[in-house]
């Protein structure tokens, strides 16, 4: 396909036409391509709740199923200014991928909350999050649907997701919802495991190169939990993280920046990147967050939001690797763009499944009612990580597909042999 015939395609049409693509060369049979596009369900509920000052509010929020052929349905809830019901599905989509390409025995499924809750208090967040899971509560439980954080939402969230599902049924079910706190029943590592993830994944393509992350120049975009676990977990192993950015702006130095006072001063009230002292503000402004993928490096995470990389910022790429924190941080136009300038690319439906690896080791912890030390879990993540790697490159190889489409395929190869053991009712 051209460059054009790619351009305006929304998030959901991106991810149908990579699930299509993958069934084209697969060949599926008549009818089942359509099985595994379709969502299983989709749920919007409407999040009536109380201000602060006492006046009714009143939210919207979805939850959908998009697989559950493999096992429970698993995905993040995203709390959002810009969340919509087609983003959601297309985030599912990903999960089901996701957890397919990992070889996990879960399904996928996404849920959000369409708001901005830096505008709301800790008590409003708390009343919308009791009333959402109130409305979906019979779609979820450890067997049938189990959530997890995402952006917007954290640990805090968890627990009272945890909460609130539990009074319903009566007892404590930690196994409902994965990145809870540790007092909970989380699991040690949980934080740090999709970027750990990330920096795996760079860690392993860049070996198959016969490089290592040693002196490698890297510019991520987004220092939230992913982005800022990427970037000192790659630091640690020798990288120089050369470009930051967030919605204030990009910073950079060509030595390295010093992640160390950029956490100290973000606990001394900081509320960006470009307000920590360290390294040259390249640009401000959100607008500004995207010149970090033109910096000089060798390595770009993007690890924020979707559609990051469009065609302006993959055209002024100079990094070769290309590792995706997000999910869908590149259009499918930036795709094309990098395949021609020969940049590689790791897909995010393999490069961030650590986060979902780890609530997968979670889930069998809360069901064994036992607990790992975080060695063992971060051992565990790092093999299941490095298997799925293992049969993502070797069949890329063996197919000669540019590696976004091998991993589709994959994906989609393990949910439809699911599908046909399973069959079809009646």
């Amino acid at each position: 396909m051209t460059t054009a015939s790619y351009k305006n395609y929304s998030a959901l049409e991106a991810a149908e036409l990579r699930v299509r693509e993958a069934g084209e060369w697969l060949k599926l049979e008549d009818g089942l391509i359509e099985t595994i596009v379709a969502p299983r369900r989709i749920i919007e509920v409407a999040i009536p709740f109380r201000r602060d000052d006492g006046s009714r509010d009143q939210l919207t929020g979805w939850r959908v199923h998009h697989n559950t052929t493999r096992g429970p349905a698993k995905g993040g809830i995203r709390y959002h200014h810009e969340v919509n019901r087609e983003e959601v599905i297309a985030l599912a989509m990903g999960m089901s991928l996701k957890t397919a390409i990992a070889n996990l025995p879960l399904g996928g499924a996404k849920g959000g909350v369409c708001f901005n809750p830096k505008d709301y208090s800790i008590g409003e967040i708390e009343r919308i999050t009791r009333r959402y899971v109130s409305e979906i509560s019979s779609f979820l439980g450890p067997d049938k649907d189990v959530p997890a954080p995402d952006v917007g939402t954290n640990s805090q969230i968890m627990a009272w997701i945890m909460d609130q599902y539990s009074t319903g049924v009566g007892h404590a079910t930690p196994g409902v919802v994965t990145g809870k706190p540790i007092e909970l029943g989380g699991s040690l590592g949980r934080e740090s495991a999709t970027g750990r993830g990330v920096v795996e994944a760079a860690a392993l393509m860049l070996g198959k190169m016969g490089a290592s992350l040693q002196g490698k120049k890297i510019a991520i975009q987004g220092y939230g939990q992913v982005g800022s676990w990427a970037a000192r977990l790659a630091a640690a192993r020798g990288a120089l993280i050369v470009g930051l950015s967030d919605v204030g702006g990009t910073i950079h130095s060509a030595a390295g920046l010093d992640l160390v006072a950029i956490d100290k001063a973000f606990r001394e009230g900081a509320r960006s990147v470009c307000d920590t002292g360290v390294g040259d503000v390249v640009a401000r402004g959100v607008a500004g967050s995207t010149a970090v993928f033109a910096l000089d490096c060798d390595i770009v995470m993007p690890c924020a939001l979707g559609d990051a990389v469009g065609e302006e910022e993959a055209n002024n790429m100079k990094a070769k690797l290309v590792v995706e924190g997000a999910n869908g941080p590149l259009t499918p136009t930036a795709d094309l763009i990098m395949a021609e300038k020969g940049i590689i690319v790791i897909p995010d439906v393999y490069a961030n499944a650590g986060g979902v690896t780890c609530s997968y080791l979670e889930q069998c912890q809360n069901f064994a009612h036992l607990t790992w030390d975080e060695d063992e879990v971060n051992a565990r993540v790092i093999d299941l990580m490095r298997a799925a790697f293992e049969r993502f490159y070797a069949f890329a190889q063996e197919s000669k597909l540019p590696n976004r489409l091998a991993a589709s395929v994959l994906g989609v190869k393990t949910i439809a042999d699911a599908h046909r053991m399973r069959g079809l009712h009646p």
